[in-house]
């Protein structure tokens, strides 16, 4: 009988396999699979850890948040207005309100047939899209062509 080519099939062939299987049976592979499970098993915090550092409610609040932040539209008049803005965020929880950060804008009027500019900036502000207004928070200034200057703390533009 030739066992001519033959050999054990796990200790020459596959080589890959042979270093797999010592790994294990030597103890190491043994220890790293006992230690993994019963780490998930006894602290069941092992698969949530990275989880669990991070601030959920900050991501809920601040869900949808854009920079240099620019809208322009027309009013219920159809006179052009335009809102500016550093930043500005919606909540998850309130998408009808776009909070805003460093607010500028400007608004044209026609009053008894005389275009009127108002140039308004404020510190924040919030853009109520189903009211159809924006509101102007903290040192508020608005400023008319016509020469006239309002300085407040709150004000509400109806568009």
């Amino acid at each position: 009988m030739q066992t001519k080519g033959r050999n054990f099939i796990i200790f020459s062939k596959h080589r890959r396999l042979k270093r797999l299987w010592q790994f294990f049976f030597t103890g190491w592979g043994l220890v790293m699979v006992v230690a993994l499970i019963a780490g998930s098993l006894f602290t069941q915090q092992l698969l949530w850890t990275p989880i669990s550092a991070i601030n959920m409610s900050d991501i809920v609040s601040n869900q949808f948040k854009m920079s240099g932040a620019s809208f322009s539209g027309t009013d219920q008049n159809g006179e052009p207005f335009t809102l500016r803005a550093t930043t500005g965020r919606q909540e998850y929880n309130n998408p009808d309100i776009i909070y805003l950060d460093s607010v500028s804008g400007d608004a044209i009027r026609f009053q008894d047939g005389v275009r009127v500019k108002y140039t308004f900036t404020a510190n924040t502000g919030e853009y109520h899209s189903k009211k159809k207004n924006i509101r102007l928070i903290g040192n508020v200034r608005v400023f008319i062509s016509n020469g006239d200057k309002i300085f407040t703390d709150e004000m509400v533009i109806k568009l």
